[in-house]
């Protein structure tokens, strides 16, 4: 008969190998031969092996990328949690009228690579979802939300909904350019950044409890005074990554 000190150790043993045999490549998700080369080419900048681990991606998940753009993460997600996940690609109908060219994630979703890829092509002022989420991702794009052009969203609503579309336990990520420290909202239109201290206090406010934050995209030779689509800093914008987590 084991003794209880080896039974614990054969028992913790045993779950580390089985929670090794479900965590996904990343690797493999990242060396995807279906990535166009526009994709890959943005690697080296956009540390998406950082990301996945950040994002704490496992097989099997359900992963929402909010506002995915032309769908850089969307592959990459779809690839990380395999057949057995899937990934909802939430393009806000808001955005339809900015388009002058067909919405870049409608054809992402037709790719015939990524079977475990859903559209939700709808309104993300009234956030659902057709199931309970584990990750809740957007990039680039929380600023955006409080400008002219997308509405603006009801953000607080937006953070509540999301809240309530999420797993207990499950997690957002909002990456985005950094503006001036204690600034909020005010280089949002300008600049198209917006202060971390914004985003933190409005997803605390909405019942999230702050996990982490990582510093992968940190870039202190930006001054965080220039728009980020200036030539001089596009691609290489200081960004925060904050991480936070409904709780059980």
């Amino acid at each position: 008969m084991k003794s209880p000190v080896a039974a614990f150790v054969a028992g913790a043993l045993a779950l580390a190998l089985s929670a090794c045999t479900t965590m996904p490549s990343y690797q493999a998700a990242i060396s995807d031969p279906a990535r166009p080369q526009d994709d890959t080419k943005r690697d080296t900048d956009r540390r998406p092996a950082d990301m996945l681990a950040f994002a704490e991606v496992q097989a099997g998940d359900k992963v929402v990328d909010l506002i995915p753009g032309g769908g850089y993460f969307t592959r990459i997600f779809a690839r990380a949690v395999g057949p057995a996940g899937t990934v909802y690609a939430y393009q806000p109908s808001e955005l339809d009228s900015l388009y002058k060219r067909p919405i870049p994630i409608l054809a992402v979703a037709a790719e015939p690579a990524y079977t475990n890829l859903k559209l939700l092509h709808q309104p993300i002022g009234h956030f659902v979802l057709p199931e309970p989420a584990d990750l809740v991702w957007t990039s680039q794009n929380y600023h955006d939300m409080f400008l002219k052009f997308f509405g603006p969203v009801d953000v607080a609503k937006l953070n509540q909904e999301i809240y309530a579309a999420l797993k207990p336990g499950g997690l957002y990520i909002v990456l985005d350019h950094a503006a001036e420290n204690g600034s909020g909202l005010r280089d949002a239109e300008k600049l198209h950044r917006i202060g971390q201290e914004k985003v933190r206090a409005d997803l605390e406010a909405a019942g999230f409890v702050f996990v982490a934050e990582s510093n992968v995209l940190r870039n202190p030779s930006d001054l965080r005074t220039a728009n980020v689509f200036d030539p001089g800093i596009r691609g290489h914008t200081d960004q925060f990554i904050l991480k936070f987590r409904r709780p059980r």
